[in-house]
């Protein structure tokens, strides 16, 4: 039986939450790493109150039921804050995609495997760090010759795991491509197969490798104004970093998406319920990156457990055996604490956007510091009815194309450039008049 959707959802009585059967945990893990077929079997207790089935031998009928409340966005600004009001994405209701947009389990893992993946060549540019690592830049490859040198440069940061293979990455970078912006991807230490050379990967709390990379970028193109945008783990880096930098950050704004914030929480939220699901598959990727260089940690002693996170079932194993001991903390529990960007976000002096879900299940939304964001007037802060992880299947291209969050970064970021170009011609204009007055000075002496 077909059912019409229109500006609604449909609404199961006795239903309200989606059927999930925690004892098919195990099941789900394995099929997580088990490609589309694996997650439609897994999605299958997802989607069944969504058709009419039979329970209890009796028939349940969808009834239909507005969701214009649930599209409301969460707007928090700072203190004389111009962007909200000149955003036109903001102005428009956020309308999930029917079925997959309203359970965050079923839309984070159906972007997460398939969402379609943009075709773009890209250029490898390996930066060498001061302690003799490496990370990969990949960039558009022919950039080079087709932009001018002051074009914006938007430098992307992925999530815990990920690189420039990632379909929210290459969405972004394609969108702001036919912006004529120049984009490189920041992949971290062993993220998209970039090499390890030394015993040591990254972390939440360490922000000398992008600091290397944007002072790089910078002065390859020193009359460039230079963006920044983060997902997830590259979030919290990337606010850590602009906090840290304060007056002194390089960047002319930057976006923040599913940041974790506050690490501790996330760590709570992480170890229950269905999220077990995503600390498991998280921690394979990190434990099959780890094992492509176990060499490097051979006979490394100190305080590392290198079995603990060559085997870890869980993101906190793989950092209590190796992240936290490699960073100088002394717990995991320590380096949770004293590596969340929701304790620095106050010192952020230049324009930031953070989007999240209010329902994503990695990023809680009660760990968001809405004080501080609400008190510093650089910072902007919405929070999306709906989402899940890295998912916003909404908007004119879901369920299969760029998140809804794509259009309002770009809006956001252009709003930024030009906003500069303004205030650089303005300034301009200044200097040259005061020039001529000058002039006119010397000149009246002269008579």
């Amino acid at each position: 039986m077909a059912i019409a959707v229109a500006a609604g959802s449909l609404h199961f009585p006795l239903l309200d939450a989606p059927y999930i059967s925690y004892r098919r945990i195990g099941v789900a893990e394995a099929h997580l790493g088990g490609g589309p077929k694996g997650v439609l079997l897994l999605l299958r207790p997802l989607y069944r109150p969504f058709h009419t089935i039979a329970r209890r031998r009796k028939r349940i009928m969808p009834v239909f039921r507005s969701f214009n409340a649930s599209s409301a966005l969460e707007i928090i600004s700072g203190p004389g804050h111009p962007w909200a009001s000149m955003l036109k994405t903001l102005q428009r209701p956020y309308d999930p995609f029917p079925l997959i947009g309203w359970n965050c389990h079923l839309e984070t893992i159906f972007a997460a495997f398939f969402r379609s993946l943009p075709s773009v060549r890209l250029r490898r540019e390996c930066l060498r760090t001061k302690d003799d690592g490496v990370v990969a830049l990949d960039w558009v490859s022919g950039d080079d010759r087709r932009l001018p040198a002051e074009s914006p440069v938007l430098i992307l940061l992925p999530g815990l795991t990920g690189g420039s293979g990632d379909t929210y990455v290459r969405h972004m970078l394609v969108r702001a491509r036919s912006n004529r912006w120049r984009v490189v991807v920041f992949n971290s230490r062993g993220c998209g197969d970039s090499p390890v050379t030394t015993p040591q990967f990254y972390s939440a709390s360490f922000i000398e490798d992008l600091r290397k990379v944007i002072n790089h970028v910078a002065g390859r193109y020193p009359r460039a104004n230079l963006y920044s945008v983060g997902w997830s783990l590259g979030a919290n880096i990337l606010v850590r970093y602009m906090g840290q930098e304060s007056n002194r950050c390089p960047l002319s704004g930057a976006v923040s998406l599913c940041n974790p914030f506050n690490l501790v929480i996330a760590d709570e939220d992480f170890r229950k319920g269905f999220n077990i699901v995503y600390d498991k598959a998280l921690a394979r990727g990190l434990c099959k990156i780890f094992k492509k260089h176990a060499l490097l940690f051979e006979d490394i002693g100190g305080e590392y457990n290198i079995p603990l996170a060559a085997n870890a079932k869980s993101v906190r194993e793989f950092d209590e055996g190796l992240t936290r001991v490699s960073f100088g903390f002394k717990s995991v529990d320590d380096y949770y604490f004293n590596s969340s960007s929701s304790d620095i976000i106050k010192h952020v002096q230049k324009p930031l956007l953070c989007i999240q879900a209010a329902n994503d299940p990695i990023a809680p939304s009660r760990g968001i510091p809405r004080q501080d964001i609400k008190e510093n007037p650089n910072c902007l802060l919405i929070v999306t009815p709906k989402g899940g992880h890295l998912g916003w299947v909404a908007g004119e291209e879901a369920p299969f194309g760029s998140p809804w969050t794509d259009p309002l970064i770009m809006e956001f970021l252009e709003q930024l450039e030009s906003g500069r170009d303004s205030c650089e011609t303005v300034a301009s204009c200044g200097q040259l008049n005061s020039a001529e007055q000058s002039l006119e000075g010397l000149h009246g002496l002269e008579v």
